[in-house]
């Protein structure tokens, strides 16, 4: 169940990171502690980002060991990873109060599954100065509570979360923490992060794309089109009929991670057969230095020429073979009535 966890959890971050502004930076900080049956306390895990580069996570179910928090890129610091430590180590104790304090609020047991999330962080322009900053928490994957940053006020995502939404609101404080560090200290360790890994973070990785074709069992036709191995992750894929957007009947993906610091991403259209070539695939990339068009290409006649050369040299081969094979046949039985006719003379 842990490693199913943290997986969730590190799937669910990438989902969210694919929403940064393209050509801007992000430090984002996702924390998720979970109460249920089996576990004496509840399990606090943690995972850091830098754009789409994960540096950093935290396992309270492994917080004896050594390696409790495990920095998961060469360039983070470590000072930074000694303080993440200490910071993990006491926000654990923090969350799991909260946890047991919100499910009071929705009248849940302490021994049920249950769930609070938080996603914290900053976005920093292409040129380093502050975008934006956010704080949002979730409790069994629903909206719970959000910060708006600019008014200081708390916005609640049901009724269960207006009790905590006013004892925050109470005290003004907390949310103007929230806003110092996010266009501070955030910032700052963003900036440096950007400076240390610039090699991984600042590079770009030019998308292999290709669009194939697929007949359904009903003779509907479908063009696929896949763009993969590019970086950083925001990409954009449409289907044009004519030169006109379909957006209504394109079917997409969610960009995804490949496993090797690459993104992969697809998007469909179906239509009829024989429609193939009114269709183009638009692929737009930080790495491109203008948008690339593709068409499906059908089977051209120099291939199948091909396929009719080789067919026809695999069927003289097997031709010759069997006339060989005759020919030494009729030669043995030559020889051998040859050499009956000496003996008898």
């Amino acid at each position: 169940m842990g490693m199913y966890v943290l997986s969730l959890l590190l799937l669910s971050a990438v989902v969210v990171l694919t929403e940064t502004s393209a050509g801007s930076h992000s430090l984002k900080y996702f924390y998720i502690v979970m109460s249920g049956p089996g576990l004496a306390k509840p399990r606090f895990i943690t995972v850091t980002y830098v754009d789409d580069q994960l540096i950093l996570s935290f396992d309270s179910d492994r917080d004896s060991e050594s390696q409790s928090t495990e920095p998961r890129t060469p360039w983070i610091e470590h000072d930074y990873w000694e303080r993440e430590i200490r910071v993990s180590r006491e926000q654990k104790q923090v969350y799991r109060m909260c946890l047991q304090k919100v499910s009071a609020y929705y009248n849940h047991s302490e021994g049920g599954v249950h769930t609070l999330q938080r996603l914290s962080g900053c976005e920093v322009f292409s040129n380093r100065s502050f975008s934006r900053g956010f704080v949002q928490y979730a409790y069994d994957g629903q909206d719970y509570l959000a910060l708006d940053t600019e008014t200081l006020h708390w916005i609640a995502g049901n009724s269960g979360a207006l009790n905590h939404k006013r004892e925050w609101e109470e005290e003004q404080s907390f949310a103007k923490y929230w806003k110092g560090y996010l266009e501070g200290e955030c910032v700052y360790w963003l900036q440096r992060y950007l400076d240390n890994g610039k090699e991984t973070l600042l590079r770009t990785d030019l998308p292999s794309v290709q669009v194939t074709r697929h007949t359904s069992s009903d003779g509907e036709v479908t063009l696929r089109c896949r763009a993969h191995g590019f970086y950083p992750s925001e990409i954009s894929l449409d289907w044009l009929r004519d030169g006109e957007e379909q957006l209504q009947e394109t079917e997409l993906i969610e960009t995804r991670p490949a496993g090797d610091g690459t993104f992969q991403k697809w998007a469909a259209v179906r239509m009829l057969s024989g429609n193939e070539q009114k269709y183009t695939c638009r692929v737009q990339h930080e790495g491109l230095p203008e948008p690339l068009f593709l068409k499906w290409e059908p089977q051209s006649s120099i291939t199948g020429l091909s396929a009719g050369v080789i067919t026809a040299l695999l069927l003289l081969l097997a031709s010759v073979i069997v006339s060989a094979v005759i020919w030494r046949k009729n030669t043995s039985g030559r020889e051998r009535r040859k050499g009956l006719s000496r003996q008898q003379a």
